[in-house]
């Protein structure tokens, strides 16, 4: 089995926490007698922990060593199965599905650095093939969420991202040839620390965004949402000062003031702010508009996954052969591609302009599908040649962190325009965001065409 393959089936599952579980959430409500803002902490709380998580893990990863984290999520990813399988009220099952998503954070930062230290050489093409498994998870995941929740549980449709621990045996024997590219078998990195106070603010300022960006699906009253604020306020300037004031710290300063950095967590979190939110409007639209059943919807999208396989095969060719530029090219093709088709899906129905129906929103989907894959692939490789080996698996965490944030933004800001907006309107407000991940695409290249070169 290929390098790239293992790591992308123990990343994959995490995306199952997302997509997959949102469609058992009406199920989740009628068995536990929850009302729709309580069970919209299911998908809060997982986004919150899986982003912090596999920030907090990727640090880890880089002073104590990968397979410490690997175990950890395991054991992380183990009890919060558990908890959710016997939840007896949404309090608790929320408390389990943030155990579950920290462990599933652990095992994504594990992946990307052991996908980062692959040798020079070869980054590309196990990058390449990476990112086509993950393409696979992504559009198969509504499809896996409406079977399980149909034909089982919904109980076990939250927990698929335990699926990952299947991988884990397969990655365990990669982690000693590729342990010592990654420097944190060194004596100095055993004594570097954690930095538990700016991983604690970051943490703060992640989840407050959140749950800002969500109060309306929260029902949080003004009282709380001011709270919440303010809470964001003060721990983003916190987080602020410490990075100036301790640059290793576990925000390091070089890394954040990095324009390639900066500009790949710009793409990235586009990029993923159009998927989850297309995710949460698309199935919808389909639904309402077109009768189709969550089965169906997942089998058309599942055309997506072989679109990602092919273009994140080519990113990662190109990477291979030094040429960033073409990566950056086709991502910025994908995210705008996207886009332009998610725009047309919500003119159809607000213009009667364009008449197709839903193959345009399916394309849409799967071209959301194709351009995550590739973020993965161009993001990595790029800041994978451009960082020294002892920070690249708590930058490359730090990045999916902001990947993830911005996939909860777009989810919230599907849910939050659900109140007021049809599924269409929504579709084509939902159309910016792989905007933003294009022109992010762009200056991506740019910087990499003129930044500077691989460290190995």
């Amino acid at each position: 089995m290929s390098v790239g393959v293992r790591l992308g089936a123990l990343f994959g599952p995490a995306v199952f926490g997302v997509t997959a579980a949102g469609i058992a959430l009406p199920d989740v409500g009628r068995a536990l007698g929850a009302t729709p803002s309580a069970t919209a902490w299911v998908l809060t709380a997982h986004a919150l922990a899986l982003g912090v998580g596999t920030a907090l893990a990727g640090r880890l990863a880089d002073v104590r060593g990968v397979r410490r984290v690997l175990l950890v999520g395991v054991l992380l990813l183990a009890a919060g199965t558990a908890v959710c399988l016997a939840a007896p009220g949404i309090g608790v099952l929320v408390a389990g599905r943030f155990l579950l998503a920290a462990g599933s954070g652990a095992l994504s930062a594990g992946a990307l650095a052991l996908a980062a230290a692959s040798a020079p050489e070869r980054r590309g093409p196990v990058l390449a093939v990476f990112g086509a498994t993950m393409a696979v998870f992504s559009a198969g995941a509504t499809l896996a969420g409406g079977a399980v929740t149909e034909w089982l549980s919904w109980r076990l449709t939250l927990v698929l991202p335990v699926l990952s621990v299947l991988a884990l045996p397969f990655v365990l024997p990669l982690v000693p040839p590729l342990l010592p590219r990654t420097g944190v078998a060194t004596a100095a990195a055993g004594r570097r620390s954690v930095d538990g106070f700016g991983a604690a603010l970051l943490t703060v300022t992640a989840g407050s965004l959140l749950v800002l960006v969500q109060s309306s699906a929260l029902s949080l009253s003004a009282g709380a949402t001011a709270v919440v604020a303010a809470l964001l306020v003060v721990a983003g300037l916190l987080l602020g000062r410490r990075v100036l004031a301790r640059p290793d710290g576990f925000v390091p300063r070089a890394t954040v003031a990095d324009p390639l950095f900066v500009r790949a967590a710009i793409t990235g979190a586009g990029v993923y702010a159009g998927l989850f939110g297309a995710m949460y409007a698309v199935p919808r639209l389909l639904v309402d508009e077109f009768g189709w059943s969550v089965l169906a919807i997942g089998g058309w999208l599942l055309p997506g996954a072989v679109l990602g396989a092919v273009l994140s095969r080519r990113a990662g060719a190109g990477l291979a052969r030094g040429n960033v530029r073409g990566g950056t090219a086709l991502l910025t093709a994908a995210s705008l591609t996207g886009a332009v088709l998610l725009a047309l899906t919500g003119l159809t129905g607000l213009t009667g302009l364009v008449d197709g129906g839903p193959a345009v929103a399916v394309a849409g989907a799967s071209f959301g599908f194709a351009a995550m894959s590739v973020t993965q692939v161009v993001a990595t490789g790029v800041l994978s040649a451009r960082l020294e080996p002892r920070r690249r698996g708590g930058a490359l965490a730090l990045l999916n962190l902001t990947f993830f944030v911005g996939g909860g933004i777009g989810s919230a800001v599907a849910g939050a325009l659900a109140t007021s907006l049809t599924a269409d309107r929504i579709v084509l407000a939902l159309a910016v965001f792989p905007l933003i991940g294009a022109a992010g695409a762009t200056a991506l290249g740019r910087a990499a065409g003129l930044g500077g070169a691989a460290r190995g």
